[in-house]
């Protein structure tokens, strides 16, 4: 008897891993895809919104909101096939088609996404709302559970401190892999390869990974308005997945080539794409170096390394190609690329570096090294964990931690810079100020001892509120200001930098820009 219920007891533990066949089964108004490894994804075929994602039996996705694309599609044509081991969920309206795929055996949810233009339902982005009791691990910045609004409806504060699922952004050249993680579980979002080729804001742009409120939202975001800085691409986005691990972070190398034979809407096999390589010469020692392609459909890049590069492949097209120092476009060039073909390109470093009398900070396209630059993409100006804004006042020889990374007309203006010239560096001169963003048209104005600048032309607008969100990544911007012979003296002078604007603003949402450097010439 004692051995029977021993051997009962072993059949009824065996029973949860035992998976059920690979395929698609038809329940009533939803499709069911069984990995058979464990995952379970079933599908609304009115809209195609992903309503259930069980993984060894744990139900994974939240039940009051689905995962789905942009704010869901409304309603949309549900199809599916399997073949050759690959299971196809096929979800269309008149403007976008959405892809679903399943290989047999691997719990990886590959997506495509097809849009001819922006969807009316909202931003072009992928949102799985999953379980917040299932997968409550998630980038604690982003976390805005019991949180009270502080900035719109997208900024919060948390016991003291401030969160927002901006704070959640990662730079897409570094951005392959994010996700959240629970008990034995973990949910990523894989962007492999060119997977960003159709977004749009180039390498160094930033969008939502995750927020964590009633649900666990894990995002892929294909076109914003955050600080975008060019018009939208439409065509095929991706390939991207949602990869379910027992959670630990999945390699973001993931194999995509069985894409190339599945003879999705837009998508381009690899034997359609050529390659570029290239040389570049002339940049600062030092800055990591990255090479920029893009026209009007799609967008790469590359790591420069001991002046060297090759590109990914990429769809046939003529390209600009742009040549990264840091984050500062320093050079340009134009390729044309066929497909099978290699293309080459020699670029050049043009960006000015004249020789200086001083310098604050590096002219690289950021503001880092300068105070709170080092937290600026996680909290918000405003946090308790931020250094004391100002206004400052900057001795020339001090640390450059010490110099603002930004300045808000209605915060910390002006800041002011103190010097002790020699006979020699007098005379008439430049004060080179660089900035890497703007909000509300905020762009500096100098007064250098009794003189004051005329005020420069108000930078190109963007429509977001950029650096309260985390990111200083805008259009890049120089201000050469000419200080007239007889204006600065032998001993102490004294430069007043100031935010000048025709718009208004409370606080930090006042008019403001990020610094890149500021250069004396």
């Amino acid at each position: 008897m004692a051995h029977l219920l021993t051997s009962l007891l072993a059949f009824l533990l065996y029973l949860p891993l035992t998976f059920a066949a690979f395929g698609v089964t038809t329940s009533g108004n939803n499709l069911l895809v069984d990995s058979g490894a464990g995952l379970v994804t079933t599908i609304n075929r009115s809209n195609g919104d992903l309503t259930s994602l069980k993984f060894n039996g744990k139900e994974l996705q939240d039940q009051s909101k689905f995962t789905q694309l942009s704010s869901g599609l409304g309603s949309a044509t549900v199809t599916s096939s399997v073949a050759n081991n690959i299971a196809v969920v096929t979800i269309q309206t008149s403007t976008i088609t959405q892809y679903y795929i399943v290989r047999s055996g691997t719990n990886t949810l590959y997506i495509g996404t097809f849009a001819s233009a922006e969807p009316s339902v909202g931003e072009l982005r992928f949102i799985a709302r999953l379980s917040k009791s299932a997968l409550p691990n998630g980038p604690t910045q982003s976390d805005i559970s019991g949180g009270n609004s502080i900035e719109g409806s997208d900024v919060f504060m948390v016991n003291g401190q401030t969160r927002s699922k901006f704070y959640s952004s990662v730079r897409f050249i570094q951005d392959q892999v994010h996700g959240v993680t629970g008990s034995g579980v973990g949910a990523y979002i894989i962007v492999p390869g060119t997977g960003y080729e159709t977004s749009s804001g180039g390498p160094f742009f930033r969008d939502i990974d995750n927020q964590g409120g009633d649900q666990q939202e894990v995002y892929f975001y294909m076109n914003s308005g955050h600080e975008q800085t060019e018009s939208y691409r439409t065509g095929f986005f991706g390939p991207y997945a949602l990869a379910i691990t027992s959670g630990s972070a999945p390699s973001g190398n993931l194999d995509i080539s069985f894409f190339d034979n599945l003879g999705l809407q837009g998508y381009v096999p690899a034997s359609g794409r050529g390659t570029v390589r290239g040389s570049y010469s002339g940049t600062l020692s030092g800055l990591p170096i990255t090479i920029g392609f893009k026209n009007s459909a799609a967008q790469y890049w590359a790591t420069g390394s001991g002046g060297s590069f090759t590109s990914p492949l990429i769809k046939p097209g003529t390209y600009t190609v742009t040549l990264y120092e840091g984050e500062l476009e320093s050079g340009t060039s134009s390729v044309s690329v066929s497909a099978g073909g290699t293309a080459s390109v020699t670029l050049k470093a043009s960006a000015s570096r004249p020789s200086t009398i001083w310098s604050i900070g590096t002219a690289d396209g950021t503001p880092a090294g300068f105070m709170n630059a080092d937290k600026i993409e996680t909290i918000h100006p405003s946090d308790s964990r931020m250094s004391n804004w100002g206004p400052i006042t900057f001795n020339i020889g001090s640390s450059a931690s010490s110099f603002p990374m930004a300045q808000f007309k209605n915060v910390n203006n002006p800041t002011t810079i103190q010097w002790s010239a020699s006979s020699s560096q007098i005379g008439a001169r430049t004060l080179r100020i660089r900035t890497t963003s703007a909000f509300a048209g905020g762009r500096p104005q100098i007064t250098v001892n009794s003189w004051t600048s005329s005020a420069p032309s108000a930078p190109t607008a963007i429509d977001s509120r950029g650096v309260t969100r985390g990111t200083w990544r805008g259009l890049n911007q120089i201000y050469d200001f000419a200080i007239p012979s007889g204006t600065l003296v032998a001993g102490s002078n004294r430069i007043q930098i100031n935010v000048i604007s025709g718009s208004s603003g409370d606080g930090f949402l006042s008019p403001n820009f990020v610094y890149d450097s500021v250069e004396l010439f």
